[in-house]
């Protein structure tokens, strides 16, 4: 049996998210809302919008750039540590904590909505000081590089990789949608997802943005 279908028949989503991004946010909410109306798990994992950009900071507008360079990699360094030293069962819940500080409650990435975000959750207030520590960068990387091989170097954040036709993971950026759908409406676009996964050669559905993301 594939390591992509477990036993116990729940359907694995892999979910590759940097805490800083809040178009991540609103898909990690849909699946988590996909999680009460169909049979699948999510297993959690970071990427880095600073790992992605690093080498091409000349090209982005000097605000992302000041973004990528002084607030990019504090949160997901502590979230790489938290990870490294209790547990993949601590990233769910500690990005939950992160993102409801960073985005619904509009204290952005600061070192003070990380450290509450850490008491949140329960976890040492010792964490927040791997914001400035490369000590798990090699971990880091490790993970970003997982998710973003999978579907190439010119997206972002989210990244999510299903069960293909043949029961091969599929990875795809996005979905990007706002608000984050609740009940059938989760289902429904979880389906689709499934549905358009399942079709060899699928690659991308996409319009502009016209909307910024909505918070509830």
């Amino acid at each position: 049996m594939s390591e992509n279908t477990p036993a116990n028949g729940t359907t694995p989503v892999d979910f590759w998210f940097d805490p800083l991004c809040p178009w991540a946010w609103m898909t990690s909410r849909w699946m988590l809302e996909v999680e009460k109306v169909r049979d699948v798990e999510v297993r959690w994992h970071v990427m880095s919008l600073a790992v992605l950009n690093e080498d091409r900071l000349d090209e982005l507008p000097e605000e992302y750039r000041d973004m990528m360079e002084n607030q990019a990699w504090g949160p997901v360094r502590v979230v790489i540590a938290a990870q490294q030293l209790h547990g993949d069962d601590v990233v769910g819940p500690l990005y939950t904590a992160l993102g409801t500080r960073f985005h619904n409650n509009g204290e952005g990435p600061t070192r003070e909505a990380v450290a509450a975000a850490l008491k949140d959750v329960d976890l040492p207030a010792e964490l927040a000081e791997y914001a400035d520590s490369d000590r798990y960068d090699t971990e880091l990387r490790a993970s970003h590089r997982d998710g973003i091989e999978k579907v190439g170097q010119d997206v972002g954040t989210p990244v999510i990789a299903v069960p293909g036709a043949d029961g091969e993971q599929i990875a795809f950026f996005g979905p990007v949608v706002t608000p984050a759908p609740k009940g059938e409406e989760a289902a429904k676009l979880w389906d689709g997802t499934l549905l358009v996964a399942s079709v060899p050669g699928f690659y991308e559905i996409k319009r502009t943005r016209t909307q910024g993301p909505i918070f509830d």
